[in-house]
């Protein structure tokens, strides 16, 4: 009976696997989970069953993630959980959360019933330590003849192969990312000598405010059209603007804005990427905010989320962040319960205008502002955006594409061009004739670019995948250089490019770093370039990243 009911689960996991060599790891990998069991159970009738039982849920919760971020479950999520994300995914996503609730309490009772009333022959012990032996070397012909570590990576972002993703990442130690050092794999053997320092443009020295919007990508990307309000967000007339390249798609923002704090791709510290915002803590001694602290600015992170999300705390306030603000810590008029309904940007974006003008009128100081948004977090599937502005949005999107998740993001991104422009207004108000720089940018594209892609008949396209925009406006500021052209930027560049164009003096790192732009700038993790890598060794052995 437990082989009968074991063959039929294993039936749906052949299901999410749809490929003959994942599926062979996969199916080792039960036996070999069965075998551990079975020195428990004392027989392998129940002890297969409780890991085909345990395989079926890995892969349910795996497909579910892949739908609603566009990747799959891997060992690196597990201590994700305990971080604070738990409620912001059941906020996120409501009906997902209460299925995968459901579906986990109906295997915890099946384990229970398995446990209780299913049994099986007894085995000896040296037959459950031949199985374990058999298992284990079965385990590792089929990660081998499946491609090995490189195969799996590979098939995090695909649609199939849900259970063999996750066991193949717990071969990457990821279950447990404090027990290793921090590691980084584009580092040379020799260093580069860093450039000169390079002299301030000007001599001001502009406030500036750096807001990440949360999912948002340029339609005209996938050729879809957009409106003049939402064009001139994008890219504000006399801006420089273009697309960024970031490293990430569906999810992770923490990456996006660990690459726009030090300078560095996220992907140069491999499987530590995903915890460096735990890993990284102390770790990175040359970042944005410590550089403008240097120059006199009084520095402040504002995030739409509450304190206890994720390691943000602990992490900024270690990159030199002087001053940690969250959702939870705002005051009325905002209402902290109406807007975590919808995360809305009108409401946040007022707050931001009011915390950088109130900050500048306690201290004269130039001031640096980086704020994070969440409006068009995925899913898509909620309509947030009901306001008349996001319904003529909604109709206006849906004529270029009739798909009612890509009219709910046009719709979401129409009322944050609204909000914008609000806020803009009323910090140009109450600033009077300070300068100011506003960097505007998108961390990552959201999941459903992949409906996108097939409503419109396209292939598919890494690089248009893994780009966003950028675009950086001058209030009440004259350009302090001929203004550029824009075009493609790399995300771990904005910092850099922010400097400059705000005029400020260049520190050797940064003059450094300026100069790898030609090579590096549209695409900084891929590009082949030898002195970057000698660039990361300089920064290794001057102590501004620690690994180890």
């Amino acid at each position: 009976m437990a082989y009968s009911v074991a063959l039929v689960l294993f039936a749906g996991i052949a299901w999410f696997e749809r490929d003959r060599w994942h599926l062979a790891f996969s199916a080792a990998g039960i036996m070999l989970a069965a075998a551990f069991l079975s020195l428990v159970t004392d027989d392998l009738q129940r002890a297969m069953l409780l890991a085909v039982i345990a395989a079926s849920v890995i892969g349910l919760v795996s497909h579910a993630k892949f739908t609603h971020s566009g990747f799959k479950l891997t060992a690196a999520d597990v201590p994700l959980l305990f971080a604070g994300t738990v409620p912001f995914i059941i906020q996120q996503y409501p009906v997902m959360a209460a299925t995968l609730l459901t579906a986990t309490a109906a295997a915890l009772v099946a384990i229970g019933l398995t446990i209780a009333h299913v049994g099986g022959d007894p085995a000896s012990l040296s037959a459950r330590l031949g199985v374990l032996v058999l298992a284990l070397g079965c385990s590792v012909l089929a990660f081998r003849l499946g491609g090995g570590r490189a195969a799996f990576r590979r098939t995090v972002a695909t649609g199939n192969c849900f259970v063999s993703s996750f066991l193949a990442s717990l071969v990457e130690l990821r279950l447990t990312p404090g027990a290793r050092g921090l590691s980084m794999i584009d580092v040379a053997a020799s260093p580069l000598p860093l450039a000169p320092a390079r002299p301030p443009l000007g001599d001001i020295r502009p406030d500036i405010l750096m807001i990440q919007h949360e999912s948002v990508f340029d339609p005209r990307l996938y050729g879809l059209p957009v409106d003049q309000q939402v064009a001139d967000f994008l890219a504000p007339s006399g801006s420089l603007h273009g697309g960024l390249n970031v490293d990430i798609f569906g999810g992770g923002s923490w990456q996006s804005e660990f690459s726009v704090m030090t300078g560095l791709s996220s992907a140069s510290f491999g499987a530590d990427a995903y915890f460096l915002f735990r890993k990284g803590q102390g770790r990175f001694r040359h970042t944005l905010p410590l550089t403008l602290d240097a120059l006199g600015y009084r520095t402040a992170l504002l995030s739409s989320c509450r304190r206890g999300f994720l390691d943000y705390e602990a992490f900024y306030r270690s990159i030199g962040m002087a001053e940690r603000i969250f959702s939870d810590d705002l005051a009325p008029p905002f209402d902290l319960a109406r807007f975590e309904v919808t995360n809305a940007d009108g409401p946040f974006l007022d707050a931001v205008a009011d915390v950088m003008a109130r900050g500048i009128a306690e201290d004269a100081a130039p001031r640096f502002l980086y704020a994070l948004t969440n409006f068009n977090h995925g899913p898509h599937t909620r309509s947030l955006a009901l306001s008349d502005v996001a319904r003529d949005a909604r109709a206006f999107a849906l004529r270029a594409l009739p798909d009612p998740q890509y009219g709910e993001y046009y719709a979401r991104l129409a009322e944050t061009a609204a909000a914008w422009a609000k806020a803009r207004s009323e910090l140009l108000a109450r600033l009077g004739d300070r300068p100011m720089l506003v960097v505007h940018y998108g961390d990552h594209q959201p999941v459903l670019t992949r409906r996108i892609e097939k409503g419109l008949g396209l292939a598919a396209d890494p690089r248009r995948t893994f780009r966003t925009f950028y675009a950086i406006e001058r209030l009440n500021m004259a350009p302090v250089a001929p203004v550029a052209q824009g075009g493609e930027l790399d995300i771990a560049f904005l910092g850099t490019r922010a400097l400059i164009e705000a005029g400020l003096p260049l520190d050797p790192v940064f003059a450094t770093r300026a100069g790898l732009m030609a090579e590096c700038g549209s695409g900084y993790f891929a590009a082949q370039s030898e002195r970057k890598r000698r660039f990361h060794r300089t920064l290794v052995e001057t102590g501004a990243i620690t690994l180890g």
